[in-house]
């Protein structure tokens, strides 16, 4: 690594250079922070240790200045003064580590090598995250739609602080989305994002991976689990789906929710959660409490701000600009040279109700970029039921209309969605030999 020494000692410079160089390593040195500020506007380093008494400067004054030159600069305090006091408040202000004099070479290549591992684990994580982010579009938040920049603007406003949000709406209306951009934009963002998928788990799994078991608290319990609450202490634990949570876990979910206290499953030692919950469903919660399926003291305590996702098809002037969006990010993907959609793929997708909402129109652009052998994305590389899609009804109820005009596009229609004769004779409620004479009498 690359070593800044700074120090007013030239001997001990030179003795800390010689064990230093001895490691490998490439040193430099500087008798003041005016050396130190040269050396760093002439080039980058790994590692910089600092005396905190630099003759009349003192090194915690001149720790900021270090990494407001060289951000993430690995800094180590030396000195002969060790208190705790100076330890803490070296550490409060950017310092990675805290050697006191006088120390061993052993001493000194133990913290190098804390540090290396550090290094080595931030570059995994970001290499983590590059591949998710080549795995999983990017969220696109820009909206053309009044109803759309509401939420947002609601979203946006609770995001830095520490109340509970419910994002209500549809299945694959982005939810999940929305969710980790509050996180973004809260005070947590430095801390764990932790998602809870409700309904995937029985009565006793979810109550273990929310709060955790000691080993033998239950068949298959074998060994102790730290559970999700804890996994998402000091940033933000989404409970997906919370609809679906068991009645018997609902007190201890709005426990944690009121007092951050919670207890693991088969322990008696309570224990504090230092998280912020977001929720999100595509139910009716107040029908919930009203049917005894959900608790209403929960439901008041959740919803401290409520967020009503609308559907894709509330939306139709973001349609395009989302489905381009997902076109750029699975071309790109997939090393396909695709810049476009044709004029009837982008009718096509304007006139489909979309009621699988943004996660439907994802897959169908994923799809159309996987089939398709042009530059562009057609209407036959998308499912079938969006290029068959019906155009926009343009018979307005009230309007200058007949009533049979009216039955003619309700049956149309309905004939396009059924998959069956019987299933849309079903839906109209009428029997299908009367749904036989309708057609022939409208000619559909």
């Amino acid at each position: 690594m690359k070593i800044l020494l700074i120090d007013d000692d030239a001997s001990l410079r030179k003795s800390l250079r010689l064990a230093l160089e001895s490691m490998s390593h490439k040193v430099t040195e500087a008798g003041d922070s005016g050396q130190a500020q040269e050396h760093l506007g002439n080039g980058l380093f790994d590692v910089s240790f600092l005396d905190l008494r630099l003759g009349k400067e003192k090194g915690l004054d001149v720790l900021p200045m270090l990494l407001r030159l060289t951000p993430g600069l690995a800094i180590v305090v030396v000195t002969a003064y060790a208190t705790i006091e100076t330890a803490v408040e070296a550490m409060r202000r950017g310092a990675i580590d805290y050697l006191p004099k006088p120390f061993t070479p052993n001493q000194l290549r133990m913290v190098l090598d804390r540090i290396a591992r550090i290094r080595q684990l931030q570059s995994h994580v970001e290499d983590l995250e590059e591949q998710v982010r080549a795995v999983v579009p990017e969220a696109d938040l820009q909206t053309e739609e009044p109803i759309m920049r509401q939420a947002l603007a609601v979203t946006f406003k609770a995001a830095p602080s520490e109340a509970s949000v419910l994002l209500t709406g549809e299945s694959g209306t982005g939810k999940g989305v929305l969710a980790r951009a509050i996180h973004i934009r809260s005070l947590r963002a430095g801390g764990p994002f932790v998602t809870v998928h409700c309904p995937s788990l029985s009565h006793e799994l979810l109550e273990s991976e929310l709060f955790g078991h000691m080993r033998g608290a239950f068949t298959g319990a074998v060994q102790d689990t730290l559970g999700r609450v804890a996994a998402a202490e000091g940033g933000t634990l989404f409970l997906d789906e919370i609809g679906d949570v068991p009645v018997a876990v609902q007190p201890k979910l709005l426990r944690l929710l009121q007092e951050k206290r919670y207890e693991r499953v088969g322990e008696t030692r309570t224990r504090v959660g230092d998280v912020r919950i977001l929720a999100a469903t595509n139910r009716d919660l107040r029908a919930a409490v009203a049917a005894g399926a959900f608790r209403e003291d929960l439901l008041y305590r959740l919803n401290v701000i409520e967020v009503e996702l609308p559907p894709l098809r509330q939306r139709r002037k973001d349609l395009l600009p989302l489905a381009e969006h997902l076109l750029v990010f699975f071309a790109r993907q997939s090393g396909k040279a695709v810049t476009g959609f044709t004029d009837d793929a982008r009718s096509a997708i304007l006139r489909y109700p979309w009621p699988g909402n943004v996660r439907e129109l994802r897959n169908a652009i994923e799809r159309g970029i996987i089939l398709t052998g042009s530059t562009t994305v057609g209407v036959s590389e998308l499912p079938a039921q969006v290029g068959s899609a019906l155009p926009p009804c343009t018979l307005e109820i009230g309007g200058a209309v007949t009533l049979d005009q009216l039955e003619a596009e309700h049956i149309r229609r309905v004939l396009a969605q059924a998959p069956t004769m019987e299933q849309a004779a079903e839906v109209l409620g009428i029997d299908p030999s009367t749904l036989y004479r309708k057609r022939k009498r409208y000619g559909l």
